[in-house]
């Protein structure tokens, strides 16, 4: 019997054996790293020795390069600063002696390929030295690139001659301004603030970039790079080196952590990540906060520290680097003067005279070319900030200084910025440095407390000057009348100030105003006025948004609240700022308009205008005849449709929204189809959008349900059901996003919508969108209450829960299932927060049973 020997096996190619050997080497160390790493968490050291794996990776894989004793591998970017985190780019440039042929191209790419199959995220460019120059020439990040290149394997006088050449070519006077111009730029993607609720710790002020910038810009002067070298270079003083390293290290251990925990390049310290980071750098809850509010406070604190050490640095290096610009001081008065469009100081004015710290901003509000403060101005200020004390506080001559800044004509916000960010505000005003960097878990803010009450101050600025006076033109015209607007500022600079502290926190901060107020000689009246702001300084949101301005109760409970005409144009302005600076997508037109709405019915009660039903519906009865004149109308075409509706219906509804519905409907009357029409709204935003149809059970969730479907949301809605059994309801919609084409939405929904209301089908089953991050992290317990009006009519019925695609819906099926019928609703997005009011009707109201029942099915449709 004849045994046929199996065939040896075929060795793998070397390129593919390189490539596995290669793939689990790297694998393994860098296991052995992560774990090391989290055994004893030391960043330097990690990014060092996580840099030298890949370096020795990268010359076994070089060798194989058939040109590689010609050519040179350098690692640019932050592996060429050897800062290589988890998952971040390994950024390389194959350098060549020449123009390659086709076999030093092939050789290239089978070594990208090799780098590639290793795993590693590559980022390469292959270029000549020639190239290099008039790349770096072209762009301003090429030239930062190749200043850090570090050689890794190849011709080391290739190499050299890349850093002789890149040299040759730096001008650090035009390298200074253009990264100083990259900085400024790169800042105002994040609007020039690092208090974002989830921010970015590489980009954003504050990062582990203007830290960098400080090197790269030193580096170019040949002032070193790192803070042992700025400090003998006398650039930085020993604290401040400290302080660099610290920040430094703590901002590198975060965003390692960032990169495993997500296992990704990840920068942004979202919600979803802020709790286990948190946990994972040793942060535990404290009977008010969570211990991701304890991390990110620590976080936002870094960041401003970052921030202050980019200022002074970059302003040395300014001085090094252009030592001859402005540099004859000009004399202020006796202790300051301006060195280069800076105000400087005598380094011991401070301690000598604590009072000249207060002083020094008043100067920089009161002189407009001055852009800050001299480096060393700003040391001996951050020094000096603990004489700062309690009698430093009771000082009538620093009281004064203070309420001098509140009382400038200009540079008052800009003020404000610079003393919380040095840290004075806080020193001077206790309660503020409580809430500095402090989280708001609201899930409407998206700033820091104290981030967003200087932006509330700054919407409010912003009605003083005349350039802005277009974007809210009855805030400015209030304004500008407004005697004593500084006021405001004191009011919004404590609207906020107790958060956190658990209990109310208007009620908290009314007492802390008070305070303020007496400590600094204001009047009674200017007292009572800030104390009723910051108590109040929620109460006409609330109204506006979440009650029927149409019924003159409401606002008769409201002008009893505010008592003057003073007190309400302050609590306008107050409100409108407020919602202003929460984020961008909670206010819109339409807030806008409910809360002038409001404050124009207020002002004319306050004024003493008598108010009767009669009276009231008379007026808009002739209005609207007059507007349908202007339409060409003949007198009393609109009788058919007026006949079939009470007194309800005029009050609720502006003349303009009457005229317009009777032109559209008062030959549609006795129609047997619904009618839709819609038109642009007129607050300036979204559609407004008419319905006449014959009622049922059913209307409220087929209308919710279209809207829905196309991604609109309903802002408000007034819902009338006539005499004779039709419904004729108005809907304030708006698309989700910036981008909408209202005008080429009109005719669709005004075909669609009418065919879905005169359906008969089964409605479809409600759908559940998807749920933000940041209502996952958050989530908000629905809350529901059910009430009587003062009329026993109907009930209002006030919902809160997390907003989610859908919710309305859901809310809506349930209404349908117990025949409850919608007269009114008032829909208010904050943010991720939804917080609805309805006013129904219906038998399932009038027991307790069927009204427990009622509400134990909206709380399961709003989960």
């Amino acid at each position: 019997m004849n045994v046929v020997a199996p065939p040896p096996p075929v060795a793998p190619p070397p390129a593919v054996s390189l490539a596995v050997e290669l793939r689990q080497r790297l694998a393994a160390e860098r296991a052995r790293l992560r774990d090391a790493y989290f055994a004893e968490p030391d960043a330097p050291a990690y990014l060092r020795r996580h840099r030298q794996i890949v370096d020795r990776v990268m010359r076994e894989a070089w060798r194989t390069l058939p040109i590689a004793p010609r050519a040179a591998l350098l690692a640019v970017g932050g592996y060429g600063r050897g800062e290589l985190y988890p998952h971040s780019d390994v950024d390389i440039l194959a350098l060549l002696p020449g123009t390659p042929n086709a076999a030093d191209q092939q050789g290239i790419e089978s070594f990208i390929g090799l780098l590639w199959d290793l795993g590693l995220e590559l980022g390469h460019s292959v270029r000549t030295v020639g190239q290099c120059r008039d790349e770096g020439e072209r762009d301003i990040t090429v030239r930062t690139t190749l200043l850090e290149a570090r050689p890794i394997a190849g011709s080391r006088l290739l190499a050299a001659e890349l850093a002789v050449e890149v040299r040759a070519h730096l001008d650090p006077r035009d390298f200074f301004k253009a990264k100083r111009l990259e900085q400024e730029q790169r800042h105002a993607k994040f609007h020039d603030s690092p208090y974002s609720l989830e921010p970015n710790l590489k980009d954003a002020p504050g990062g582990l970039r203007d830290l960098q910038t400080i090197a790269w810009v030193a580096r170019a002067a040949g002032a070193g790079e790192t803070p042992a070298e700025l400090e003998r270079h006398g650039l930085v003083t020993d604290a401040e080196a400290r302080d660099m390293r610290r920040a430094e290290r703590f901002l590198q251990n975060v965003r390692i952590r960032l990169h495993y925990l997500t296992g990704r390049r990840e920068d942004r310290i979202l919600f979803d990540h802020q709790d286990a980071l948190a946990r994972q750098l040793g942060f535990a809850d404290t009977p008010t906060k969570r211990a991701s509010e304890v991390f990110m406070q620590r976080y936002f604190r870094t960041a401003k520290q970052v921030t202050q050490l980019n200022m002074i640095v970059l302003q040395n290096l300014g001085g090094r680097i252009f030592p001859d610009e402005g540099a004859e001081p000009v004399a202020i008065d006796g202790r300051f003067r301006a060195v280069r469009d800076l105000l400087d100081a005598d380094p011991g004015l401070f301690e000598r005279e604590p009072s000249a710290m207060l002083e020094s901003f008043l100067i920089l509000q009161q002189r407009h070319e001055l852009k800050g403060m001299t480096a060393p101005t700003l040391r001996a200020l951050w020094r000096a900030r603990l004489r700062i004390d309690a009698r430093f506080r009771g000082d009538p001559r620093n009281r004064a200084l203070f309420l001098a800044i509140l009382q400038s004509p200009q540079g008052v916000v800009r003020s404000l910025r610079r003393m919380n960010q040095y840290s004075i505000l806080g020193r001077y005003l206790p309660v503020w440095g409580r809430i500095v960097g402090q989280m708001q878990h609201d899930l409407f803010h998206v700033y820091t407390v104290d981030q967003h009450i200087l932006q509330v101050i700054r919407n409010l600025r912003r009605f003083t000057i005349v350039e802005f006076s277009h974007e809210y033109p009855l805030c400015s015209r209030l304004m500008a009348n407004f005697e004593r607007p500084w006021l405001l500022y004191v009011a919004a600079l404590f609207h906020d100030i107790a958060k956190g502290r658990g209990g109310d926190h208007s009620k908290l901060g009314r007492a802390e105003a008070g305070r303020f107020c007496r400590a600094h000689g204001l009047a009674p009246e200017d007292t009572a006025l800030v104390q009723f702001l910051v108590e109040q300084h929620l109460t006409m949101s609330s109204v506006a948004q979440k009650q029927d301005l149409s019924d003159p109760e409401v606002v008769r409970r409201f002008v009893e609240t505010v008592g003057t005409e003073r007190r309400l144009i302050a609590l306008y302005l107050l409100t409108v700022a407020d919602i202003r600076g929460t984020s961008p997508k909670v206010w819109n037109a339409w807030k806008g308009k409910l809360l002038e709405d409001l404050f124009r019915a207020a002002r004319r009660l306050l004024r003493g205008a008598g108010w009767t039903t009669d009276a009231d519906v008379q007026a808009k009865q002739a209005e609207a005849v007059r507007l349908l004149r202007l339409y060409a109308l003949p007198d009393g075409a609109q009788d058919a449709l007026w006949r079939t509706v009470d007194a309800s219906y005029f009050l609720r509804h502006s003349p303009q929204e009457i005229a317009w519905q009777a032109r559209n409907l008062h030959h549609s009357v006795e129609s047997e189809r619904p009618v839709v029409r819609a038109r642009l709204s007129p607050v300036g935003e979204g559609l407004q959008v008419l319905i006449y149809a014959c009622d049922r059970k059913d209307l409220f969730a087929r209308i919710c349900g279209y809207f829905g479907e196309i991604n609109y949301t309903i802002a408000d809605a007034k819902v009338h059901t006539t005499r004779d059994g039709w419904a004729l309801d108005t809907f304030q919609v708006m698309g989700v996003g910036k981008s909408e084409h209202y005008r080429d939405m009109i005719s669709l929904i005004e075909a669609q919508l009418a065919e879905r209301i005169a359906g008969e089908g089964p409605l479809p089953e409600p759908w559940r969108g998807r749920v933000s991050r940041q209502l996952k992290h958050f989530p908000i317990e629905p809350e529901i209450h059910i009430r009587a009006d003062e009329k026993g009519q109907y009930h209002v019925l006030s919902i809160t829960a997390g907003d989610r695609p859908g919710l309305l819906y859901a809310m809506a099926l349930v209404f349908s299932r117990y025949n409850v019928s919608v007269r009114a609703a008032r829909v208010v997005t904050l943010g991720e927060r939804a917080e609805d009011v309805f006013v129904i009707g219906g038998s399932a109201l009038a027991n307790t049973r069927s009204l427990l029942s009622l509400e134990q099915d909206l709380v399961k449709a709003l989960r």
